[in-house]
C-alpha cells in the first residue's frame, strides 16, 4: 500500500507567501503561502499529528512556541502514565517500541528526556515536516466558521516587527493551553464543573484522604495564634460545600530529572529567590509523621542510567498548590512569571531538603546524593523547559466526555482512541478546615477498563468553527479529563485528528462532517501512517480468537493489561490457552507473548507455536521475564515465524511439561522485515 493510497489526490496546490518585515526571516519568503495543515504546539501529540498529516501527502507546518519538541514526554515525564497498555495504539505505541529499541527491548515506557526528544525529532526528520520554533500565537482571523489565518510573533523578540502570517485549510491545536482554540472563538471551560452539571459525583470541591495532611497540622505562622497570619501556601478562602464548581485548576509542577551519578551531576544550588519559610509545612508534617526516606514526600521513579522522574507525593511536595489559577487565561508574561515561580519553588524545596538544619540529618544526606544531570536540558540550566500543565482550558465541543464515559455507563460509537487511567485530579487548594490545614481537590478513582473517546470530543461545535481539531484540550469535564489527559492518549488522539483533517481536506467538508467509520478504518489498517503492514494483537479477552481448555483461574490484581489466566493452585488436568490471530497479510512475523507477572515457582514454561505447517516448541524461562515499572510484566520474544498463506496459525500456552505456575495474557505478532 502506498502511503497516500487511501486518500483522494490533491486537486490543487497553493503556495505560501509569509508576511514579514524584509530582513526578519527573509528566507521564509520562499515558503508556501498556504499549508494544508497547520499544527500549533510541538507537544508529543503535535509531533504525531504533523507526522501523520505529512505522511498522508499534505503540506504541513508545525509551530512550537518554545525550543523543544515533545512537551512533557521529553520534558521529564519519563515514567509513563498508562492505566492499561493495551489502550495505546498507532504511532503512540510505535513511539514506546522505538524507545524500547534504544534500550535493547521490545518496548519500554520508562526513558530519559533526551532519548524521547531525539525520537520526536526523528519523526519530524523522516517525514520532512517543516517546524518553526519560538513562534507564538498573536491573533486568529476567521471568515464565518473557518479560520483563514493566524498571526505569530517571535517568543524571543515579540512585537509587530516579528509578525508572521500563516494560512491553512485545517488547523490543529495541540497545545496544553488551548490558545488557538480560544482565539478562534470556540467555547471552553476552565476549572471544575459542579457535579450537577453532568450528573457526576467526583467533580467540584472534594476533600479526600489521598495526598492529605495528617490531623493536627496548625495553619498559623505562630502555632495557635491566628493573628500571626497563615503559613505560606495556605489560602484564607472558605471551603464551599462538596461538589461545588469553581474556576480553580489542579496544581502544576515540574517532573524532576536528577542523577545520583557523581560523574553526571550539577549540584543542587540555592536559588536566588530562596525563602525557607515556604517549606514550614513540610517540617510540621515530618514532626507528626517522621519519614524513613525521601519517598515519603517525593515520588521517586527511576529512569535508566541512574536518573529519576520525580513527581508530587504526600501532603506537601512538588505541587505548588493554588498558585496557577491565572495560568490558563494569562498572557505570555503572566504565564512566564508562573512558570518561573514554580521552578523557583521546586528548586528551593530540593535545596531546603538537602541543607536546612531543621530537616532530619538522614534526609539531608540522602538528598545531597542527587544533582541535576549534566546530559539533560543543557540549554536550560539542566532543568526541564516544560512545566507540567496538567489541565488548562477544556473545549466544550460537539460532545463532552464525562464520568459516565469513564465508568462505562455511556459508551460512544465514534471512538478514535482509548483512555484507561483512573479519574485523577491533583489538589487544587490548601485551606483551613476546623482549625487545621487540609488539601482539597485530589481525586483518584479507578476500577474501570479502557473506554472509547468520541471523535466529536475533538471538534468544536459546528456553529463556532469548522476547520479546527483540538485533541489535547479536548472536550471533557474536569474529572473525565483527569482520566484522559495522559501523554500516550494525547498522541493517539492527535494522530486521529490529523487523519480527520486529511479526510476533511480531501472531502472538502467541515471537520464535523467527515466519515467517522472511514477514519476508524484508516486508524486500524494504517496504524503507523506509512502504509506498512499492521501488527496483530490477540488478548485473552477476545474469545473469537482465543480458545480455552481446562479450569484456569482468571486474575486481574496488579495487572496494567487485561485480565489473565493462571493455573495457580488449580493442579489437575492439562490446561491450555490457544491464541489464533487473524492476520492482515501472511508472511514472516516476530511473535511475542506477554506475561503480566512472574510465574510463581516456575523456572520454565514450554509454549507451542504452529505456523501453519509445523509446530515448534519454545521454552520460556523465569529469567526471560522482567517485571519493570508501569508495565508490570514483559513481552517475551518467541522468535520469528513464517506464517504460510491460507493456513491457520496459533500460539498455545499450556501447563503440559511446565514445572510451576503458568500465566497467559496476550500474544502479539509484529511483521518482520529484517
Amino acid at each position: 500500500m502506498g502511503k497516500n493510497s487511501y486518500f483522494s489526490p490533491m486537486k490543487t496546490i497553493l503556495f505560501l507567501l509569509i508576511l514579514m518585515p524584509p530582513l526578519t526571516l527573509a528566507s521564509s519568503r520562499q515558503e508556501p503561502s498556504t499549508y494544508d495543515v497547520c499544527v500549533y504546539g510541538g507537544t508529543s501529540g503535535g509531533v504525531m499529528a504533523a507526522y501523520t498529516a505529512k505522511q498522508a501527502g499534505k503540506t504541513v507546518l508545525l509551530v512550537e512556541p518554545g525550543k523543544h519538541l515533545g512537551g512533557l514526554s521529553s520534558g521529564g515525564l519519563g515514567y509513563t502514565d498508562i492505566g492499561n497498555k493495551y489502550a495505546i495504539s498507532g504511532l503512540a505505541l510505535d513511539f514506546y517500541r522505538r524507545i524500547g529499541q534504544h534500550y535493547g527491548k521490545f518496548e519500554q515506557w520508562i526513558f530519559e528526556p533526551h532519548v524521547a526528544e531525539n525520537l520526536f525529532q526523528s519523526y519530524i526528520q523522516r517525514a520532512d515536516v517543516k517546524v518553526v520554533y519560538q513562534r507564538r500565537l498573536v491573533s486568529v482571523k476567521k471568515e464565518k466558521t473557518d479560520i483563514r489565518e493566524i498571526v505569530l510573533e517571535s517568543a524571543e523578540a515579540p512585537g509587530s516587527a516579528s509578525y508572521q502570517t500563516v494560512r491553512a485549510r485545517v488547523f490543529l491545536d495541540c497545545s496544553y493551553e488551548g490558545d488557538l482554540m480560544a482565539k478562534a472563538g470556540v467555547s471552553y471551560s476552565v476549572g471544575r464543573e459542579a457535579n450537577a452539571v453532568y450528573q457526576e459525583t467526583y467533580n467540584g470541591v472534594q476533600v479526600r484522604d489521598k495526598h492529605q495532611f495528617p490531623e493536627g497540622i496548625d495553619p498559623y505562622r505562630v502555632p495557635g495564634k491566628p493573628e500571626s497570619g497563615l503559613v505560606w501556601g495556605v489560602s484564607p478562602a472558605a471551603l464551599p460545600p462538596p461538589g461545588t464548581g469553581d474556576n480553580k485548576v489542579q496544581a502544576y509542577n515540574f517532573r524532576i530529572c536528577l542523577s545520583d551519578d557523581p560523574n553526571n551531576q550539577v549540584p543542587i544550588g540555592r536559588p536566588s529567590t530562596y525563602d525557607s519559610t515556604r517549606y514550614e509545612l513540610l517540617l510540621r508534617c515530618l514532626a507528626k509523621q517522621p519519614a524513613k526516606d525521601l519517598g515519603s514526600f517525593l515520588k521517586f521513579d527511576f529512569m535508566p542510567n541512574r536518573k529519576t522522574d520525580i513527581n508530587n507525593n504526600g501532603p506537601f511536595s512538588t505541587d505548588m498548590i493554588g498558585m496557577n489559577y491565572d495560568y490558563p487565561e494569562g498572557d505570555y508574561a503572566t504565564r512566564q512569571a508562573i512558570r518561573r515561580a514554580h521552578e523557583d519553588y521546586i528548586k528551593g524545596l530540593l535545596y531546603f531538603i538537602g541543607h536546612d538544619p531543621r530537616m532530619p540529618p538522614h534526609l539531608r544526606e540522602l538528598m545531597r546524593k542527587w544533582g541535576y544531570p549534566k546530559d539533560e536540558y543543557a540549554d536550560n540550566g539542566h532543568w526541564s523547559p516544560q512545566m507540567y500543565v496538567r489541565e488548562a482550558r477544556r473545549m466544550t465541543g460537539e460532545y463532552v466526555m464525562t464520568q459516565a464515559n469513564c465508568q462505562g455507563k455511556a459508551v460512544v460509537t465514534d471512538g478514535v482512541g482509548m483512555a484507561a487511567y483512573t479519574m485523577d485530579s491533583h489538589n487544587i487548594q490548601r485551606v483551613v478546615v476546623n482549625g487545621h490545614v487540609k488539601n482539597e481537590g485530589d481525586v483518584q478513582v479507578g476500577g474501570f477498563g479502557p473506554y472509547p473517546i468520541a471523535y466529536r470530543s475533538l471538534v468544536p461545535k459546528a456553529a463556532e468553527c469548522t476547520n479546527l481539531l483540538v485533541p489535547v484540550c479536548m472536550s471533557a469535564s474536569h474529572i473525565a479529563y483527569g482520566s484522559i489527559r495522559m501523554e500516550p492518549v494525547f498522541m493517539v488522539l492527535s494522530q486521529s485528528a490529523a487523519v480527520a483533517a486529511v479526510l476533511a481536506i480531501d472531502g472538502k467538508r467541515p471537520v464535523q462532517q467527515i466519515d467517522v467509520k472511514q477514519l476508524q478504518s484508516i486508524l486500524k489498517t494504517n496504524p503507523l501512517a506509512d502504509g506498512s503492514t499492521p501488527e496483530t494483537l490477540v488478548d485473552n479477552d477476545d474469545r473469537s480468537q482465543v480458545s480455552v481448555k481446562g479450569n484456569w483461574k482468571t486474575e486481574t490484581k496488579g495487572s496494567f493489561g487485561p485480565s489473565w489466566f493462571s493455573d495457580e493452585g488449580r493442579g489437575g488436568e492439562t490446561k491450555s490457552v490457544r491464541f489464533t490471530p487473524v492476520l492482515a497479510k501472511r508472511g514472516k512475523y516476530r511473535v511475542y507473548v506477554y506475561f503480566p507477572k512472574l510465574p510463581n515457582g516456575a523456572s520454565q514454561t514450554p509454549i507451542a507455536v504452529f505456523d501453519g505447517t509445523k509446530t515448534r516448541e519454545v521454552v520460556i524461562r523465569k529469567a526471560d521475564i522482567v517485571v519493570e515499572g508501569q508495565t508490570s510484566g514483559e513481552w517475551v520474544a518467541l522468535g520469528s515465524f513464517d506464517f504460510g498463506p491460507g493456513k491457520d496459525a496459533y500460539v498455545e500456552i499450556s501447563t503440559k511439561n511446565a514445572d510451576g505456575v503458568v500465566v497467559a495474557d496476550a500474544v502479539r505478532l509484529v511483521p518482520d522485515f529484517r
